[in-house]
């Protein structure tokens, strides 16, 4: 008889396509995890995984099975930890954390609909990575998975950056590639940080390529690259939620049709997944992103 533990494994297994990081995320030893796969296989008859060189890929088996289990094993995980928390006394308030650009633009406007108090923190990824394992905060939003025991993630949305001028700037039109790459080089371009972050993966995905820019100015903040725009000093790269202010003038999309995005997550202690206070703040930022 298949035992629950192998299901709750074989779950983590499939979320994480990693025997290692789905180990590290339900804090068990590498080899228990493979002990409880094999076990499950042995006993439906049939692999679940195909064993790639970095990661697992489910066969059809494989899926069919994640698809009947997991909703069960979630339900029943959520049932088990409402209990818990019912029994537990209500969080005074919650702590939360993530970029301070987008903690000004998504998470302010909703405090007045908050049903705890908050306590707030900013920082980057690593930074709220580090401030959820000291349970200095209980739910963060970041844009960087790391793979750590008893923390769990769901994604949020999906950042959309676009390139933004001085409303006085305007690109030459055209669709060649080569042409629109050759005016964006001969730009000044503000960047967040020296290794060119976002910018690099804009230039990645558009043009196959690495950037053969240097940035004028480096300004570690979106808020600040948006008044520098503003002001004539150069382009950048923006997400598009920013582009609704009105404060300090008018700024110019460039080539609108050429985007990144970038993904954001949840990020929260595996033993507060069901606590009233994150879930509601969850369901909350998410509603309104």
């Amino acid at each position: 008889m298949a035992d629950f533990e192998w299901y709750r494994s074989f779950v983590s297994i499939y979320k994480h396509n990693s025997v290692s990081e789905a180990a590290k995320s339900r804090m068990m030893t590498q080899p228990a995890m493979s002990q409880h796969l094999a076990s499950l296989e042995a006993e439906v008859g049939e692999p679940l995984f195909l064993r790639m060189s970095r990661k697992l890929v489910p066969t059809e088996r494989g899926k069919q099975l994640y698809s009947h289990v997991a909703p069960l094993i979630e339900s029943l995980e959520e049932t088990t930890m409402s209990l818990k928390a019912a029994s537990l006394p209500n969080l005074r308030m919650i702590k939360i954390g993530a970029a301070h650009e987008y903690y000004q633009e998504r998470i302010v406007p909703l405090l007045p609909l908050f049903q705890t108090c908050t306590v707030s923190y900013f920082g980057t990824a690593d930074q709220l990575l580090d401030l959820l394992k000291e349970e200095k905060a209980d739910l963060v939003i970041t844009s960087k998975k790391y793979m750590a025991p008893g923390i769990e993630y769901e994604k949020l949305c999906d950042e959309q950056f676009v390139v933004v001028a001085p409303e006085s700037v305007r690109a030459p039109e055209t669709d060649s590639l080569k042409d629109r790459e050759q005016w964006l080089c001969g730009q000044t371009w503000i960047s967040y940080g020296l290794d060119l972050p976002i910018i690099r993966r804009f230039w990645r995905e558009h043009f196959k390529k690495r950037p053969l820019i240097k940035p004028v100015h480096i300004l570690p903040n979106l808020h600040m690259i948006l008044k520098a725009i503003r002001s004539g000093a150069g382009i950048s790269l923006l997400p598009t939620y920013m582009l609704g202010e009105t404060a300090g003038g008018p700024a110019n999309v460039v080539y609108g049709d050429m985007s990144v995005r970038n993904e954001l997550y949840f990020a929260y202690k595996l033993k507060h997944k069901h606590l009233p206070e994150v879930k509601a703040a969850m369901k909350l930022i998410r509603k309104h992103t």
